[in-house]
């Protein structure tokens, strides 16, 4: 009964939602201080530990990498304009921890906005999305196609080499916007020269240890970390995936995100960005008022409902099939007739 009713409202819900769309000053600020400063004291203590022992520093990385995915969520909701009521302020945060993240803002927010446009809709796949395809789509494919896009999915490729290759590599440039302007190629190369300036004085001061034992593994399992995250918000058993024809953008925003139910540190170093489905309803939305919306909302927290259990489950989902409406396994969709 309650998921027939979130249908039903789902037109509604940017209407309700609509005053939890205020950023508060003073808790922005203190959100980035309790980010940004836990993140460059570890970073400082991980390049003092390399003296002792680079397994130590690694290990004080390793820990690092939680703050940085909660840094690339708060560039996340600077992008969204979610962050402060002054927007060109909030640009410029987002561009300043974008070189942390590796990540071009400009072109991530407009890529991203691409996605939250078009999220389910099966005649607009390719920008901003993990790669998905339908059973009849996968059938059609030849061996080569069929054995690429096995490979694409194994979870080895997609939490391990993708994230290495996005973040190290495809942000370097403004992929998926190279004709749309030099906004664009400015965000990326400056991203690139503030990034370079930053990494040449780390090796300067520091020595190619830190790079090796410190920046490296921060930044890759951050990555990981953000690919994994991104893939369960989507990419679950009863998702939702529609044909243009009858596309709709609140159908999708509610069915075609996940409420990712994090234990309690964990939601606090992501953001609250497992709140996902509200997100998609209503991105301007601050991340830290995305628990207001669940705790007054009890339909929208259990919507879409994932725990971190059953979201490891999520990992063997390859393929969407439009007859019954559901991501299926390799397995499972060797067995639906067409």
């Amino acid at each position: 009964m309650q998921m027939k009713e979130t249908r039903m409202q789902a037109t509604d819900w940017t209407r309700i939602l609509a005053r939890y769309r205020e950023p508060i000053l003073s808790r922005s600020l203190f959100e980035l201080a309790v980010t940004a400063g836990p993140f460059l004291v570890i970073w400082a203590l991980a390049w003092w530990a390399l003296s002792v022992s680079p397994w130590l520093a690694l290990g004080l990385a390793l820990v690092n990498s939680a703050f940085l995915v909660r840094l690339f969520m708060i560039q996340h909701d600077c992008g969204h304009g979610a962050f402060l009521r002054n927007r060109r302020l909030g640009d410029w945060i987002g561009r300043c921890i974008g070189v942390l993240t590796l990540t071009p803002y400009a072109v991530w927010r407009q890529t991203h906005s691409i996605h939250h446009a078009h999220t389910g809709n099966l005649d607009r796949r390719g920008i901003g999305d993990v790669p998905t395809l339908t059973v009849r789509e996968y059938r059609e494919k030849g061996w080569i196609g069929r054995t690429l896009y096995r490979l694409l999915r194994n979870p080895v490729v997609l939490f391990g080499l993708a994230p290495f290759y996005t973040f190290f590599l495809e942000h370097r440039l403004p992929v998926g916007l190279m004709r749309s302007g030099w906004k664009y190629w400015n965000s990326a190369l400056g991203t690139n020269l503030a990034l370079a300036a930053l990494l040449g004085a780390l090796a300067w001061f520091g020595g190619w240890e830190l790079l090796i034992f410190v920046f490296l593994p921060t930044t890759f399992l951050a990555a990981a970390a953000g690919m994994w995250l991104f893939f369960v918000q989507h990419q679950f058993e009863e998702a939702h995936w529609d044909r243009e024809s009858e596309w709709n953008v609140h159908d999708a925003a509610l069915q075609g995100s996940s409420h990712y139910d994090l234990p309690a540190v964990l939601r606090w170093l992501t953001a609250n960005i497992g709140v996902h489905h509200v997100h998609h309803l209503a991105s301007r939305i601050p991340f830290y008022r995305l628990a207001e919306v669940i705790r007054d909302h009890d339909i929208l927290a259990q919507s879409k409902r994932l725990t971190l259990w059953e979201s490891f489950r999520c990992a063997r989902l390859h393929l969407w099939d439009e007859s019954s409406r559901r991501l299926l396994s390799f397995a499972e969709a060797r067995r639906v007739a067409l």
